[in-house]
């Protein structure tokens, strides 16, 4: 099952990171639980739609996330999973499925080697897992994808399979398919191994019965399915395979053919074969681009990148939180490591893992292991952290936000504490804080209308400051790049729009596309771009 890279060490080998990418409520967090219920890395999975404890996702932790059942920040998560051959480390990294923090998900995607791509089986392929998907294109992410919510009413199958070849022009080929759909839906045919696999409705937490064949064929099906359903199986399972292509894992790695599983999170099944996908045809961490070289996971000494930072994740201590991706090496508690943007060490003396928002302390990681590295700030995203070497990740993006507002406390007494709070957000990556030159107050922008209420609520919860958002007269923001000499020149004539980010690096604030061009025209040695790379 390993001997696609016999060179890596055994534990850095049985290693698989990845994320799930979903529209809203394809299931996303119900099949996160139950990857944790198999991992048995919890007892009880929280359904998102229950009531009461039941319902506390585990994956949701923040108190809006709570409250809405929407996913806003994105968690890691580490669990063992055992296969008959190999106990396999899996690292899950949960994303926002909201398009409001889409950023925060691209960011995500950098960190992992690997998508798995839910979609509901009613509803195909939807705006948001469209855009998701071209994320993971752009990164060469290899994708499953799990068709849930099969014992609902659902399309038919190969015209589930049709739209995501069409929408998302990638390859399909079914992993398992399903019998009946609905009220009907019995279980799927495991087209990989020769099994059937049989859903057991009385108990959702059940691993699915599964009963070993020789083929379509073999005289045991009639056992366990009814005649009507079964000739349907046959005729589309024949259909199938002549039409859509085989399992290839090299089509697979590259990203161009995505594998399908059929199945229902929400009662358990099709997760275990799920799961089973990604220990068998998932990649092992890959090698990591940076710069002035690439980066292999067997390298010996340590090296890794902040791609996510979070802050008051226990409230009880203002603390924050670097989500940190190890590219390279066998990490040890209390290690040194030279945080290379302040070119100091730093001794990592708490770093923790996670289940959802248990955390416990890493006594050791591995590269492909994300680690969480409790700090006060110094930590920001696109930081790396190597054994001295004057590394940086590339590739880990921050978009120009597409809404702006000013931000007001709403007692002026406590404006300083609102800077404080808005800086740590900006930080975390959660906003875009820009500090106009002239005037007072901050500018704060968001990708999308949902994550103004968010921040609002949180800076109310976390620091007990009630803040207004009101309408600013800009509606567009530009970094600004070019030599420091031109840079500043343009800054001096254009004061009225020039404003600091949180890093202190120049941006151009403006209403029209028109103020755009004009500076394309009459700044020739000035860029203004949508996109800033964070990297140390």
């Amino acid at each position: 099952m390993l001997d696609n890279r016999p060179t890596l060490p055994p534990e850095i080998a049985r290693r698989r990171t990845f994320a799930i990418i979903s529209h809203p409520d394809a299931g996303k967090t119900t099949l996160t639980e139950k990857f944790l219920l198999y991992g048995g890395a919890i007892q009880m999975a929280g359904q998102v739609r229950a009531k009461g404890e039941a319902r506390r996702t585990r994956s949701d932790f923040m108190q809006m996330e709570k409250d809405r059942g929407i996913s806003v920040s994105a968690s890691a998560m580490s669990f063992d999973f055992q296969t008959p051959e190999v106990n396999f480390r899996f690292n899950l990294v949960d994303t926002p499925g909201h398009s409001d923090f889409s950023e925060d998900t691209y960011r995500t995607l950098t960190a992992v080697d690997a998508a798995i791509m839910v979609i509901d089986g009613a509803k195909g392929v939807e705006s948001q897992t469209q855009k998701l998907f071209e994320v993971c294109r752009m990164r060469d992410l290899p994708i499953l994808t799990f068709c849930n919510k099969m014992d609902r009413e659902s399309r038919d199958t190969f015209e589930i399979i049709d739209e995501i070849q069409e929408n998302l022009a990638i390859d399909v080929t079914p992993a398992s398919w399903p019998i009946g759909v609905g009220r009907e839906f019995l279980g799927c045919y495991d087209l990989l191994h020769d099994r059937l696999e049989l859903m057991d409705r009385a108990d959702r937490n059940k691993v699915a019965e599964s009963v070993k064949l020789q083929g379509l064929d073999d005289p045991a099906l009639a056992d366990h399915v009814p005649t009507e359903l079964l000739e349907k199986l046959r005729e589309e399972v024949e259909m199938a395979r002549e039409l859509l292509p085989a399992m290839d894992l090299g089509a697979f790695r590259e990203g161009s053919l995505t594998p399908i599983w059929f199945g229902s999170a929400m009662n358990s099944f099709g997760v275990k074969e799920l799961m089973d996908g990604i220990a068998e045809y998932g990649p092992e961490p890959q090698v990591q681009n940076a710069d002035p070289r690439q980066v292999s996971p067997d390298e010996k000494k340590v090296t890794g990148f902040v791609f996510k930072v979070q802050a008051n994740m226990d409230p009880k201590h203002r603390d924050r939180v670097a989500f940190v991706r190890l590219v390279s090496g066998h990490f040890n508690r209390g290690m040194k490591l030279t945080h290379v943007r302040s070119k100091k060490p730093m001794a990592i003396s708490n770093p923790v893992m996670f289940l959802a928002s248990d955390r416990e302390l890493a006594e050791e990681a591995w590269a492909g292991d994300i680690i969480g590295i409790p700090n006060h700030g110094q930590l920001r995203i696109g930081d790396a952290l190597t054994e001295g070497e004057a590394l940086r990740f590339t590739g880990i993006p921050s978009f120009a936000p597409e809404l702006l507002q000013s931000c007001r406390a709403g007692d002026p007494l406590k404006a300083k504490h609102l800077d404080k709070a808005l800086m740590q957000f900006a930080e975390e990556g959660a906003a875009k804080v820009f500090k106009p030159t002239y005037g007072s107050g901050f500018i704060v922008g968001v990708v999308g209308a949902l994550q103004f209420e968010v921040l609002a609520s949180r800076i109310e919860l976390e620091y007990g400051l009630p803040v207004r958002f009101e309408a600013s007269q800009f509606t567009s923001a530009r970094w600004v790049h070019g030599d420091k000499d031109a840079v500043e020149a343009f800054a001096a004539a254009n004061k009225q729009h020039i404003a600091t980010d949180n890093d202190g690096d120049p941006v151009y604030l403006t209403r029209l596309q028109w103020d755009i061009d004009r500076v394309a025209r009459d700044y020739p040695d000035v860029t203004l771009s949508a996109t800033k790379e964070l990297m140390v």
